[in-house]
C-alpha cells in the first residue's frame, strides 16, 4: 500500500465521502432528540409499567402482614397453595368459560355488523356510533348501568318480562343466570371495537376482487366464504388476542355488577386477586402471585397465537 492509498479518500473537488461531515452530525442531532422525545413515553412505561410487573413478582414469593406490613420470603409456597385452593380453580374455570363465550361471539357478532355498515345502510354513521359508544364508557359505568338493566326487583330486564307476563330471571341470585348476564354486557362493550376493526379490514378489500368473482357466478355467500374472510385474517388474528387479553384481565365490569357472586358463581381471575391482596384477609402476596399467573396465561396464549398465525403465513 502506498503512502497515497493510506491517506482518506476525497474526490477530486475536494469533496467529502457519504457518511462524514454535516450529513453525519445532523443525524447524530437527531438520533439524540428522537431519544428526548421517546423520553416521556419510557419514563411512564417504567414507572407505571415495568416496576409495577418486577414488584408484582417480587411480592409473589413473599408473606406480607396486613398490619405491620412486615414481609417474610416465603419462595413458591404462594404457588403452592393455588393446587389446594378451590376459589382459584373455579376462577381459573369461570375466566376460561368467560373467555370461550365472549370472545367468538363478539367477533361473529362484529363481523356480522361490519358487513352490514359496510353496505348502503340509510343512516349508518348514526348506528356505527351508537354500537361504538359503549366502548368509550368506563367498565364501572357500565357495571352500573348493568346493575339497571339485570336488578331483579326493579331491573329493565325483569320488569319488560313482568309487563309480557313471562317469569323473572333471578339474574343476581343464580350463578348461570349472573354469569349470563356478565356474558351480555361484555358483549355490548366488545361488540363496537370488533365491528371498527372488521370494517376497517372490509374498507381494505379490493372491489375488482368482487366484480371477478361475480362475472364467474359467485353468489354472495361464495364471494364472502373465499374473498371476504380469506382478506380479513390479519383483522381476525388481531381481534383474537386483543379480545382473550381483554378476557383474561376482566375486573371493573365483574366487580361493579356482580362482584364475584352468588357465592363464587361469577368470580374470575382478576377479582379473586384484587379480593385476596386487598379483602378481608389482604393476602398481598397470594393476590401478586395470582397476577402473574393472569399474566403468564395470557403471554402463553398471545405467543402461540402469534407464532400459529406466523406458520400460517408462511406456509401460505
Amino acid at each position: 500500500m502506498t503512502a497515497v492509498s493510506a491517506l482518506p479518500t476525497t474526490s477530486a473537488s475536494g469533496t467529502r465521502p457519504p457518511g462524514s461531515g454535516p450529513a453525519r452530525r445532523r443525524r447524530r442531532r437527531w438520533d439524540r432528540s428522537a431519544i428526548g422525545f421517546l423520553s416521556p413515553a419510557l419514563v411512564l412505561a417504567v414507572g407505571f409499567l415495568i416496576i409495577p410487573m418486577a414488584a408484582a413478582f417480587v411480592y409473589s414469593t413473599a408473606k406480607i402482614a396486613p398490619l405491620s406490613g412486615k414481609i417474610t420470603w416465603v419462595g413458591i409456597a404462594n404457588y403452592a397453595t393455588m393446587f389446594t385452593d378451590p376459589t382459584f380453580y373455579r376462577s381459573l374455570i369461570n375466566t376460561a368459560l368467560f373467555i370461550v363465550l365472549t370472545v367468538p361471539l363478539s367477533m361473529a357478532v362484529g363481523l356480522a355488523l361490519a358487513v352490514l355498515m359496510n353496505s348502503v345502510l340509510p343512516g349508518r354513521q348514526v348506528v356505527r356510533t351508537l354500537i361504538y359508544l359503549p366502548l368509550v364508557i368506563s367498565g364501572v359505568a357500565v357495571g352500573l348501568i348493568g346493575t339497571f338493566l339485570f336488578n331483579e326487583t326493579v331491573g329493565v330486564f325483569n320488569g319488560l318480562a313482568t309487563s309480557l307476563g313471562l317469569p323473572n330471571v333471578n339474574w343476581q341470585s343464580g350463578g348461570a343466570a349472573a354469569f349470563l348476564s356478565l356474558v351480555l354486557i361484555t358483549l355490548w362493550i366488545r361488540v363496537g371495537f370488533t365491528m371498527i376493526i372488521y370494517l376497517a379490514g372490509l374498507q381494505a378489500v379490493p372491489v375488482e376482487l368482487y366484480e371477478a368473482a361475480q362475472v364467474e357466478g359467485a353468489n354472495g355467500w361464495q364471494r364472502f366464504r373465499f374473498i371476504t374472510f380469506p382478506l380479513l385474517g390479519p383483522s381476525t388474528f388481531f381481534l383474537l388476542v386483543m379480545n382473550v387479553i381483554y378476557s383474561f384481565q376482566v375486573f371493573d365490569t365483574v366487580f361493579v355488577l356482580t362482584n364475584g357472586g352468588p357465592g363464587n358463581a361469577t368470580e374470575v381471575l382478576g377479582t379473586y386477586a384484587y379480593k385476596t391482596a386487598f379483602g378481608a384477609t389482604r393476602d398481598q402476596g397470594y393476590g401478586a402471585a395470582i397476577g402473574v399467573v393472569i399474566f403468564f396465561l395470557t403471554l402463553i396464549f398471545t405467543v402461540v397465537q402469534w407464532r400459529t398465525n406466523r406458520n400460517r403465513d408462511e406456509a401460505a
